[in-house]
């Protein structure tokens, strides 16, 4: 595990190297994992959630609803990704949202999606109101 700063010819200051994450001058830019949040009851994402994946696992056989919220409870910077995945023989799970706009990418299909089980999706947020979708096992 690295955790040396390393100063760049541009004077920024790059350190907390570790196994899983990035941080340039004190702000976190990024992970070299997608970390991972289990979630086996219904479950509405959080501001943390950001570039994170919501795994629902195989043990809980119940439907669940993941909820992305609308930008005035949770204001998601645009570009935020959140990654959803529904493990072999889990309940399906609807991807919602509230008052924003999800919709399918591809496609003009807008508001909740389904995943099914050994299913993948990722919503990354457009503009303030408007997150696109796409996966497999998603409709």
């Amino acid at each position: 595990m690295l955790n040396d700063s390393i100063t760049l010819m541009s004077g920024a200051d790059i350190s907390n190297l570790s196994s899983t994450s990035i941080s340039v001058d004190g702000l976190d830019v990024g992970t070299k994992i997608i970390p991972q949040n289990t979630k086996s009851t219904n479950y509405t994402a959080i501001l943390s959630d950001s570039g994170k994946q919501i795994f629902h696992p195989a043990a809980d056989t119940t439907a669940r609803t993941f909820t992305i919220p609308a930008n005035d409870t949770v204001a998601y910077p645009i570009g935020t990704a959140l990654t959803f995945i529904n493990q072999y023989g889990a309940g399906v799970v609807t991807i919602a949202i509230t008052t924003d706009i999800l919709r399918m990418a591809g496609g003009s299909s807008v508001g909740s999606k389904t995943l099914s089980a050994n299913g993948i999706a990722t919503a990354i947020k457009v503009t303030a109101t408007e997150w696109l979708i796409s996966g497999t096992g998603l409709a």
